[in-house]
């Protein structure tokens, strides 16, 4: 259940004219100033500016009207009711909404869980292995050897059969290591060894080629790729680029940070190669600045752009 918010709705409704006024562009020096100018005015400001930035964050990627409203529409009445709303609500109401589409049983009744920029492993018995990445949730039948995946990502290591459940379909492995990621409106699968079956609407059942990765929704199964030098990395506590796009990088970094973390689309598609510590990511921010013709911007600590130098 949602606490109640520690804001009123006057100051909700100037961080969501912060916010408005943000997402129209860069912010120059003044604008930067008066914000923060506001965000020292009064700690009820600071706490709603947190509470929006991280409002923001678990909207990515659920499908409600009010948190499409919230996210993409244009800067209207209806928008920032939408984001007001949302705002003060704390996103339950669209959460629950759009993870009722996607999931059986809600994250936060989950047998495990791990919380942002946090990774969890937990023992199965006969020395099998489940690993959770950051913000990941599943249900566990250790006698029927069920996984649900709930939200989020998980490594499987295992000598035992298991049977996997996501959104999208039904995994069968049998003495495998795979690593399956939920998304929104796909299920991710990369198979480093062993069998695995899958199972879903889009086809009849087929295995999974070893070494290889695909995703797969209600209707439609990928073709099988070549593994990429990050599948798995981050159970090491590793985030590997090998020509990545910055964009992709940044939403791969902003999956372990709580705030919302940008990419002007100016250097979104600039190219990034290194291993990378996930446990430091200011550390990582840091260095973007020196490898890559950029400037980290931090607007407060739970609100950073990444921009072009100038």
């Amino acid at each position: 259940m949602n606490r109640a918010p520690d804001f009123s709705a006057q100051v909700a409704e100037q961080a969501v004219s912060w916010l408005l006024e943000m997402q129209q562009g860069a912010f120059s020096a003044r604008q930067q100033q008066a914000l923060q100018q506001w965000l020292d005015a009064h700690s009820e400001h600071r706490r709603a500016w947190e509470h929006i930035a991280r409002v923001n964050q678990r909207l990515r990627g659920v499908s409600s009207p009010l948190a499409h409203a919230a996210l993409n529409g244009p800067k209207s009445g209806g928008r920032r009711q939408a984001l007001k709303l949302l705002l003060i609500l704390g996103a339950g109401s669209a959460v629950t909404w759009g993870m009722r589409e996607h999931n059986p049983l809600p994250p936060l009744l989950a047998d495990y869980r791990s919380p942002v920029g946090q990774r969890r492993k937990i023992a199965l018995g006969a020395g099998d292995q489940l690993h959770l990445n950051t913000a990941s949730s599943v249900d566990v039948d250790g006698g029927q050897r069920l996984i649900r995946l709930l939200e989020g990502e998980m490594l499987l290591s295992a000598s035992q059969s298991f049977e996997i459940r996501t959104a999208q379909g039904v995994l069968k492995s049998q003495g495998a290591r795979l690593n399956v990621r939920q998304f929104a409106d796909r299920t991710h699968v990369a198979l480093f060894e062993g069998r695995v079956e899958l199972t879903s609407n889009a086809r009849a059942p087929m295995l999974l080629p070893g070494a290889r990765q695909l995703s797969f929704n209600a209707t439609a199964v990928s073709e099988p790729k070549s593994l990429d030098a990050n599948s798995g990395a981050w159970v090491d506590g590793m985030l590997v680029a090998a020509h990545m796009r910055l964009g992709d990088f940044l939403d791969e970094l902003g999956r372990y940070r709580r705030g919302q973390l940008n990419c002007d689309r100016k250097v979104a598609d600039l190219l990034i190669s290194g291993t990378y510590p996930l446990d430091d990511s200011e550390r990582i921010l840091d260095l973007l600045e020196i490898s890559l013709p950029v400037n980290v911007k931090r607007f407060t600590r739970y609100w950073i752009s990444v921009e072009a130098r100038v």
